[in-house]
């Protein structure tokens, strides 16, 4: 959503704006350059605050009715969403680009410009634990959009024999997931990240990474935003849907048909089709680019 958040901005100028979501993700917004507030939210609970002081609300979480009457219980002045139980607004489209779909919102309800591209996020000020590594990131919020453990293990062993520092990330919940990685990799505990970076921290290793390797993930969206060359592994969900823009650097690989269930807990078969030679050709093709870090 930060080019739409942007279009907000754009056509908001003197407005405060507040995005309400987890208070995880503050340090996020803050690196958009767009969001003033935070409002820390939790699915679709109440949001706090009285009612009646918002000027304008934008629904960027879903389609309605659910979410928009989240933000109808704050008597906003206007509400901007996608039509849905006498909320007037434009169609909802179920195989629109999720950048394509808030863009489109923004620019039908506010009539500004919204550029789809514009989803570089500012560089955190800290340093990157890991200057230049090959970020191997096997988590995901589902189990039908994790990629087996082995195999991610047999990618980072081949990067790490080659000579490459090759760490493994993930959340405080995902260590096991990450240390098992890592472990079956001979990689190390000095290459376990998992549940020892900040979100902060999180953000500049993948800007100041070599590449990245994950699953249809979040992580794969940070790699978008820093410009940093990716390789993502697509399962139920087509990368039509939730995918980077077409850019040299980022590599998607899919052998599905869009038909998968992305909260499923089992491995999407998509998923599991991607073997690992596929995804060690990428790497080879990506490192005789010359966006490729470091010069190896």
């Amino acid at each position: 959503m930060v080019p739409a958040l942007r279009g907000i901005r754009s056509a908001l100028p003197e407005h405060e704006l507040v995005l309400a979501t987890g208070a995880a993700l503050r340090p996020l917004a803050e690196l958009t350059g767009a969001v003033d507030t935070v409002l820390p939210a939790r699915g679709l609970d109440p949001l706090a605050g009285p009612a009646g002081a918002v000027d304008v609300a934008v629904n960027l979480h879903g389609r309605g009715p659910q979410s928009h009457a989240v933000l109808l219980a704050r008597a906003p002045g206007r509400l901007i969403g996608f039509g849905a139980d006498g909320v007037p607004g434009p169609a909802w489209r179920a195989e629109e680009h999720e950048v394509a779909r808030w863009c489109r919102l923004v620019t039908e309800g506010l009539g500004t410009p919204c550029h789809p591209d514009d989803l570089s996020l500012a560089r955190p000020g800290c340093a990157a634990s890991v200057p230049g590594a090959v970020v191997v990131h096997p988590g995901a919020a589902s189990g039908s959009r994790r990629w087996p453990v082995s195999r991610f293990a047999a990618v980072a062993a081949r990067l790490s024999r080659a000579g490459l520092p090759v760490v493994v990330t993930g959340s405080a919940a995902e260590l096991p997931l990450a240390r098992a990685v890592a472990a079956a990799a001979e990689l190390g505990t000095d290459g376990v990240l998992a549940g020892r970076t900040s979100l902060t921290e999180l953000a500049a290793l993948v800007a100041d990474a070599r590449l990245v390797i994950c699953g249809d993930t979040g992580m794969a969206h940070l790699a978008t935003a820093y410009g940093t060359p990716s390789i993502v592994l697509f399962g139920p969900v087509s990368p039509a849907l939730w995918g980077p823009p077409k850019r040299p650097q980022h590599v998607v690989l899919w052998r599905g048909d869009g038909r998968g269930e992305p909260h499923a807990d089992q491995v999407d078969p998509a998923l599991l089709a991607i073997e690992v030679p596929e995804v060690l050709t990428a790497v080879e093709r990506l490192r005789h680019c010359t966006f490729w870090v470091g010069g190896d």
